[in-house]
């Protein structure tokens, strides 16, 4: 008889296997995915990492304007005129009449010399020209007598001549007179001293009561005048043919500038260039007028000097804080649309204040970076510190005046 088959034991063994082995494996599989994960997370840090961070720089953008170029000197103040008054006779100095810094008129009484002993030797000399007058006429009435008489032969030809020969020398003593009193007037006029010029006084450097003389070098006082006043500085050599230039256009503005040039003292015209260049400094001197009204200026003072050479009308400029020098030539660093830099090389003109014209390699609108160039380099990526429209600074607002209304130059 059979017997019914019983389930065999191994069967649950199994089942329980399997689940063990599909459960390793899913652990297996989220490990893996797990470890994968953390992989990609670690090379995106750092390849965050590795990136380049953006450089904060002050940007400006490049425009066109009217510049004006000028030239920088450095001088010293001149008095237009100066006359050291000195005493041209001998004799003691009765008066002064001046105060110690004042201003003269042309003509001004300015010291007073004893004059007797000179009005003396002119009445001296007045009276010999009134004796040798006198003995003239009487040896031209001698003359007339004997002429009326050598035709009837009463005077011998001799006496007639001789009488002729007195007259011709009372004639020419007369002459010699007259020089005489002309000189004594001459040193009359002398001890009365008077300003030959419109001037500032100085110190004084003689007391009334002195005894002056003719050979003195000390001199009674310095006259000045100061309005108007010079003023001479240099220029390099190499800029005098564009100084030239402007002088032949018309005349060419200068303004006197503080130490720190930060205001103008006056402002005045170039007179002239000096003759001849020093070739120890290889500069050439020039010469500048100026009005000074207002007493700004002084003589012997060091002063600046701008020149206005000329205006340069509608030019393309940059902030100078823009232009970097290397060793391939002048460049700047340009702000491209992916907000990266680009090293741009530049032909550059002048330099006026705080701008530099741009000859070629830069179009009117592109933005350039004016700091922090030193942590730059091309491609670096960089984030603005202010935005680029703003104004590029303008000559109204650099340091240097203005020119003169009316000036050739404008």
């Amino acid at each position: 008889m059979n017997t019914p088959l019983e389930p065999s034991p191994r069967w649950p063994h199994l089942s329980r296997t399997r689940a063990v082995m599909l459960g390793v494996a899913v652990l297996i599989v989220l490990l893996f995915a797990w470890r994968s994960h953390a992989a990609s997370q670690k090379e995106a840090a750092a390849a965050h990492s590795k990136a380049p961070l953006a450089v904060r720089v002050d940007t400006a953008a490049a425009k066109r304007a009217d510049v004006p170029i000028y030239l920088a000197g450095l001088g010293t103040v001149q008095a237009f005129y100066t006359v050291k008054i000195t005493a041209r006779v001998d004799g003691e100095l009765q008066k002064v009449g001046f105060v110690e810094g004042q201003t003269l008129k042309k003509g001004a009484l300015i010291a007073q010399i004893d004059p007797r002993p000179y009005q003396a030797a002119l009445d001296q000399a007045l009276a010999v020209q009134a004796k040798d007058s006198a003995q003239l006429r009487s040896a031209q009435q001698d003359l007339q007598r004997y002429m009326v008489l050598a035709p009837e032969d009463l005077t011998s030809k001799q006496t007639l001549d001789a009488q002729r020969a007195l007259v011709a020398e009372l004639q020419a003593q007369i002459k010699g007179d007259a020089a005489m009193i002309e000189n004594a007037r001459t040193q009359l006029a002398y001890t009365t001293i008077t300003a030959p010029i419109e001037g500032r006084t100085g110190i004084r450097l003689v007391d009334p009561g002195n005894i002056v003389h003719a050979s003195d070098t000390t001199g009674i006082v310095i006259l000045t005048q100061v309005q108007p006043i010079s003023f001479v500085f240099t220029l390099p050599e190499d800029q005098l043919p564009a100084v030239n230039r402007a002088l032949a256009a018309g005349p060419v503005a200068v303004a006197a500038l503080s130490r720190d040039e930060k205001s103008a003292f006056d402002h005045g015209t170039l007179a002239l260039i000096d003759n001849q260049i020093d070739q120890a400094t290889g500069t050439a001197r020039l010469k500048a007028t100026f009005p000074n009204a207002d007493n700004q200026l002084w003589p012997g003072e060091f002063i600046n000097a701008r020149l206005l050479l000329e205006t340069a009308h509608n030019a393309l400029t940059i902030p100078s804080k823009a232009v970097q020098r290397g060793p391939n030539g002048v460049f700047t660093y340009v702000v491209k649309p992916d907000s990266t830099v680009e090293a741009r090389s530049l032909e550059i003109g002048a330099e006026s204040g705080a701008l530099t014209l741009v000859a070629k390699g830069l179009n009117e609108g592109e933005v350039v970076v004016t700091s922090n160039q030193y942590r730059l380099q091309p491609g670096t990526p960089v984030r603005t510190a202010a935005s680029a429209a703003t104004p590029v600074p303008t000559v109204a607002t650099d340091k240097m005046p203005q020119p003169l209304p009316g000036s050739a130059a404008q």
